[in-house]
């Protein structure tokens, strides 16, 4: 793994995070007033998660791209197509992961939030069946991100329909 490519997973991860976080508001009254499902983790968990989970999407994306399957010149055009391939998808999955946080804490759109972090739990499971194409061991090490994040879009929902009013400012 080249130091240039993990600084750009890793900066391009940070900004994701910092974008998420800026629009996350759990101490609101809003949130507070919402239900939600018994089976929620402690608010804790979820800084500790998604910070692990986000390091995670950041190494392996780099080992990815730059294992020795990824730039073996033999593949040529269709392996440096892959490359951009995975780019693009990494690009925009970190955009789907950013986005559920403006949807949910600052449109309060539970609902729409839930839609959308179904849309992300695909690019998640989409983004690691292309990192297991360009490097085994690092497509199994980034599967915890799209579990947890088909476990987002389930308590998204479960949020959402213990609050079907609540949906508005």
């Amino acid at each position: 793994m080249k130091l240039l490519t993990v600084a750009w997973t890793a900066a391009a991860t940070a900004a994701t995070a910092a974008a998420g976080a800026l629009a996350t508001d759990p101490d609101s009254t809003w949130y507070q007033r919402l239900r939600k499902p018994d089976w929620q983790p402690p608010a804790l968990a979820f800084p500790v998660v998604w910070t692990a989970l986000y390091a995670d999407l950041a190494v392996s994306s780099a080992v990815a791209l730059d294992s020795k399957e990824a730039t073996d010149p033999v593949g040529g055009q269709d392996r440096r197509q892959e490359i951009r391939a995975f780019r693009g998808a990494l690009a925009a999955n970190l955009v789907l992961n950013a986005t559920w946080s403006w949807l949910f804490w600052r449109a309060r759109r539970p609902w729409l939030a839930a839609a959308e972090a179904a849309v992300l739990a695909a690019s998640s499971a989409d983004l690691v069946r292309r990192t297991y194409n360009l490097n085994r061991s690092a497509g199994v090490a980034l599967a915890p991100y799209a579990l947890w994040c088909g476990f987002a879009t389930a308590l998204s929902a479960g949020v959402a329909r213990l609050n079907p009013g609540m949906g508005g400012r």
